[in-house]
Order: C-alpha cells, then sequence, then structure tokens
C-alpha cells in the first residue's frame, strides 16, 4: 500500500486526514501547530538532557538549544522558566544561585539522581518511539 505524507489536511471533524476530503474543502495543517505539539511533548527531555550535559542557567539553555538545533528550536522565557520551575517541583533538577565575579548573581540548574533515571526512561521510550516511526514512513525500496 502506498501512500502520500506530502500532503496532510484535516478533515471537517478536526481528524487528520491524508488524501481527498470527504466533504468539505480540507483545511491545510499548518507545520507550525505539529511542532508546537512535539515541542510541548519534549521540551522537559530537552531541558533535562542540557543539564545533564553541564550545570546551565536559563540563558544559556536557550542559546544551547537554539544552537544544536541550528535555529530549529527558540525558546522564550516564557516556556523556558515555568518548565524549570516544573522540573524543580518535580525533584528531576535544582537550582542554585552562584555569585558571578562581576558580583552578579545567576541561577544554575543541576540535575538530581531522580532526573537522572528519568531522563534515561525518556530517552529509551523516545528511541523505541522514533524507530518505528521510521519503520512505518521510510520510503519502500524495491
Amino acid at each position: 500500500m502506498m501512500c502520500s505524507l506530502e500532503d496532510p489536511v484535516v478533515d471537517s471533524r478536526d481528524r487528520l486526514c491524508y488524501g481527498e476530503p470527504r466533504s468539505r474543502p480540507p483545511i491545510r495543517v499548518a507545520q507550525m501547530n505539529f511542532s508546537r505539539e512535539l515541542l510541548k511533548g519534549n521540551t522537559d527531555s530537552l531541558l533535562l538532557y542540557l543539564i545533564n550535559c553541564q550545570p546551565t542557567y536559563g540563558y544559556q539553555i536557550i542559546k544551547e538549544l537554539e544552537r544544536r538545533s541550528n535555529g530549529y528550536f527558540q525558546f522564550r522565557e516564557g516556556t523556558l522558566y515555568p518548565a524549570l520551575h516544573r522540573l524543580e517541583r518535580s525533584e528531576l533538577i535544582r537550582g542554585r544561585w552562584q555569585k558571578l565575579p562581576n558580583g552578579q548573581e545567576r541561577r544554575y540548574y543541576y540535575i538530581t539522581r531522580k532526573g537522572q533515571q528519568a531522563l534515561a526512561k525518556r530517552l529509551a521510550v523516545w528511541r523505541d518511539f522514533s524507530t518505528a516511526v521510521k519503520s512505518i514512513i521510510q520510503l519502500e525500496t524495491t
């Protein structure tokens, strides 16, 4: 069975469909909406991974996500800090204020043992999910 993922549409019942619409003309699905939903479900994992690499602070996280993703991820403070606070409340990370040589203070985030365990589980689930998706959407070879 061959199907094309080139032209996804949403039918009148807000279901994702591929191919011809059944009744009313379809509404094109915006790539941004998919990206937003994917990001929403993976923000915590991305943050845990970066903090696991090294203790870091908010602005550094924003810049590192942008750099590593070649600009795909462009977090805003309104997205980042609520996520960091949620991870802190869940005891997956802890924040600690540190005084810089110039006298300013900066809050660095460290991953906890519980956070490392959660990250390991999330990465395993992500790898399994990614493998399953790839096996479905890979182009058929003859």
